[in-house]
């Protein structure tokens, strides 16, 4: 790509990312973002056929490393199904504390082709944390599994939590759940359920959107403003 298309790009991405945060990817329309990006809508469409196309390069952006983080939480000596709750619970707490990063994760799950990005990167991961449970499994059944557990996490990101369901139960059932789909023992899944349950999730939470905001700015060379970035965590 020439470096004018590269930095078009760049400066879509841009827009695109704080619309997005601003006022949701359903209500941000193409004709809004080339207007604010400074761009022909010939060279949008160029880049990026369709709105779905810049969700996937966002998503990319948003889910690499994402069990990365999980690790250096849960730490080293634990099983990892510790990292595994932990990444799970970081993304339930996330979209609970923003209401326009629960659209925009609720969107990744849905779209098919933000949906297959995360199939197959976490697929890898699963086969890692889960695969001596699975003797002989291919990559091929984590795959068929993670569409399932995937299609738990987006009906769980999509209920809000209220008085009646609050977040600790909401985790609870989830990751119950999701270790009973991968064979975890009843005495470790009781395990890793108290590790979460002491875990500050809403501090970590504005942790890893802190993160996250401070990634967007650096990767698509856009500006949050302070009053913003507090308004969003």
């Amino acid at each position: 790509m020439r470096k004018d298309g590269i930095e078009t790009k760049k400066k879509i991405l841009a827009v695109c990312a704080r619309l997005f945060l601003d006022q949701g990817y359903k209500e941000t329309t193409i004709s809004q973002i080339v207007e604010e990006a400074g761009v022909a809508r010939g060279s949008f469409q160029n880049l990026f056929p369709t709105k779905d196309a810049v969700l996937m390069e966002l998503t990319e952006a948003m889910f690499g490393g994402q069990f990365g983080a999980a690790r250096s939480i849960a730490g080293q000596t634990l099983p990892p199904v510790y990292a595994y709750a932990v990444e799970t619970a970081i993304q339930l707490t996330l979209t609970e504390r923003n209401e326009r990063l629960r659209e925009i994760y609720v969107e990744v799950y849905t779209q098919p082709n933000t949906a297959e990005y995360i199939y197959l990167n976490t697929t890898m991961e699963l086969k890692q944390i889960f695969g001596a449970n699975f003797p002989g499994y291919a990559d091929s059944d984590f795959y068929e599994m993670e569409i399932g557990t995937a299609g738990l996490m987006r009906s769980y990101m999509s209920r809000k939590c209220d008085i009646h369901f609050p977040l600790e139960r909401k985790l609870s059932r989830f990751l119950t759940a999701a270790m009973r789909v991968y064979r975890v023992p009843e005495e470790e899944q009781e395990k890793v359920l108290r590790f979460i349950a002491g875990l500050d999730m809403e501090a970590i939470a504005t942790q890893v959107i802190q993160r996250l905001f401070a990634m967007l700015e650096m990767k698509f060379d856009f500006r949050l403003s302070p009053e913003e970035k507090e308004e969003k965590t």
